[in-house]
């Protein structure tokens, strides 16, 4: 043992622990290739690579024009020119020659905590010295001992984060818990700015923490098993709305198969009357054609007697044949036959084009009336935030429209208090409200999850979400919150609740108790909309109304006297 490591021990040790830093030969890997440098180069950055590794990756980068460090991202416009870092060249070199690159993770230990001073393969650490910060093998522990036979250094059982374990103000171990503070001190500490604390031991500490966080368990514990049952639930009722869904498709498929071979077989019918029709009248027409030709035949044939009589000179044999010809075409004929103008199915068609319309209207009614209950009565249970720290996590911070205010409200507070009052001079705008609506909108529009609080005074308020469409003009009911299908909301008074949509209201048996504060929980996905009641004992829910949102909604308020917007954590 040298005289250098009698005086000083602790140097020692700290000696044999910076021996695996001087060697470490990550600090000269190639952050491309991962390997030892190889004919290194550093770039303007400051970082080094393989001379190829660089050169590959900006190769490709040449079409670009723009060439940056893989490591730090730093660009370069102009492509630098690469040298050999010598420097860097000889310390690898004598790496290589160490045989340290040759040491992998495989051939280091690879337990929790490594001895801090065994070089190349590392062994498992036994213990851990609060005094020197260092963590130490058996055999490393050995001369660990006989250097501080004399001093107390304080060993542990080996464990990591040993800076975590000592007092940054006293370098003493941290062997006492505080009350008061919440955190581990050392005796120094508790003699100094922890005097008259409520301290205990470490362990005394530990067992009192445990107890409590025994209870967090029991609450995570309890959450899990809620959440886990709420999940079933919802996988049952997925599955529920599956096979219902897949139950009604296939008797929607069944009815309209019937419904398509019911017009087919009306087809056919109307097809084959036609046909039928068409045959009866084309072999009439084909008899009478027949006659119509004989009788042409046979009137030629008189025709042809008649002239050939003409010219005889005997006139005795003239008027002996006259008597036996008929003198008129129409003897020995039938009737003449009537052809009608237009013998065609016009009316026909014009009969069955009203019946394509008539069941065109009525497909389109019994589409409006299938798509209600599709889209309003078979809605998957959606999963609500119940405590009020869940909702919080959707809590968004809003801002009042000045554009929107009317003119006998005043926007306070960086526009999150309104008040109602005397008229003020606001400019014209096509989104204020105006006669006695006083009521004024956020600036923000609202989809996905969403939740806000607001407080009110006075005589009530009306708080709500609408449409931007919302009338804002005149004195007609469609301006108000909750009197049109474009706006929902919730009335409060000191006395009642009342929810509102479409003009007409609910009545919410549940009294104000005092609390003047409101909570809305928005899931516009969902198409769900609530209203709760905010106290010091949490929310309590008040309304919810359901419905599929078409368009972003808007808060807005309806003002007696004022309403704020709650600050949420």
């Amino acid at each position: 043992m040298t005289e250098k490591t009698k005086l000083n021990p602790i140097s020692a040790c700290g000696k044999m622990a910076e021996v695996r830093v001087a060697v470490d030969s990550d600090e000269f890997s190639c952050a491309v290739c991962l390997d030892l440098l190889k004919d290194p180069v550093t770039i303007p950055c400051g970082h080094s690579y393989c001379m190829s590794c660089i050169k590959s990756c900006w190769d490709q980068k040449d079409h670009l024009g723009v060439y940056s460090c893989p490591q730090c991202r730093q660009t370069f416009t102009h492509r630098p020119v690469l040298s050999r870092n010598t420097i860097l060249a000889e310390v690898v070199e004598k790496l290589k020659k160490t045989g340290i690159q040759a040491t992998t993770p495989a051939d280091q230990y690879s337990g929790d905590v490594e001895c801090d001073v065994c070089t190349g393969t590392k062994h498992k650490a036994v213990k851990s010295c609060l005094v020197c910060l260092a963590s130490y093998c058996e055999t490393d522990l050995q001369l660990h001992n006989k250097l501080h036979h004399a001093k107390q250094h304080k060993l542990i059982d080996a464990t990591s984060h040993l800076k975590d374990k000592v007092c940054s103000h006293h370098d003493k171990p941290l062997e006492i818990y505080c009350r008061t503070d919440q955190k581990c001190i050392c005796y120094l500490c508790m003699m100094d700015e922890h005097r008259g604390h409520d301290t205990v031991s470490a362990a005394a500490g530990r067992v009192e923490k445990q107890k409590q966080m025994g209870e967090s368990q029991r609450d995570f514990q309890q959450r899990i098993q809620m959440r886990e049952k709420e999940l079933q639930e919802l996988r049952e009722a997925v599955g529920s709305f599956t096979s219902s869904a897949q139950s009604t498709v296939e008797d929607s498929e069944r009815i309209f198969t019937e419904m398509i071979r019911s017009i087919e077989r009306r087809r056919s019918e109307v097809t084959k009357l036609i046909r039928d029709q068409e045959k009866a009248a084309v072999s009439q027409a084909e008899g009478d054609m027949e006659r119509l030709k004989q009788e042409i035949d046979e009137l030629k044939r008189r025709h042809s007697e008649l002239v050939q009589l003409s010219h005889t000179k005997d006139h005795i044999h003239y008027l002996q044949r006259c008597q036996t010809l008929p003198v008129t075409p129409e003897a020995g004929f039938g009737p003449r036959i009537s052809v009608s103008p237009r013998s065609d199915f016009g009316n026909l068609s014009k009969v069955v084009s009203e019946l394509k319309d008539q069941l065109e209207n009525v497909c389109r009614m019994k589409m409006a009336e299938i798509h209600h209950p599709v889209t309003k009565d078979t809605v998957v249970p959606v999963l609500v935030p119940r405590p009020r720290a869940e909702f919080l996590h959707y809590s968004c911070q809003l801002t009042l429209d000045p554009n929107t205010a009317n003119r006998y409200l005043s926007l306070l507070g960086g526009y999150r208090k309104v008040t109602g009052g005397a008229k003020h001079p606001y400019s014209d705008h096509p989104e204020r409200f105006d006669g006695w609506w006083f009521q004024v909108l956020c600036r923000e529009s609202l989809t996905g999850r969403c939740y806000w609080e607001a407080e009110w005074t006075g005589a009530g308020a009306r708080i709500g979400v609408t449409y931007k469409g919302i009338r804002r003009k005149g004195w007609s009911d469609d301006c108000g919150l909750g009197y049109n299908d474009k706006s929902w909301c919730l009335s409060c008074s000191s006395v009642s609740y009342f929810v509102w949509h479409n003009n007409k209201h609910t009545v919410i048996p549940i009294k104000p108790s005092g609390s003047r504060r409101v909570g809305v929980y928005l899931d516009w996905a969902a198409g769900t909309l609530s209203f709760y009641r905010v106290s010091s004992d949490g929310l309590t829910l008040l309304y919810s109304f359901t419905s599929s949102f078409t368009e972003p909604l808007y808060p807005g308020f309806f003002v007696h006297s004022s309403v704020s917007l709650c600050m949420l954590g």
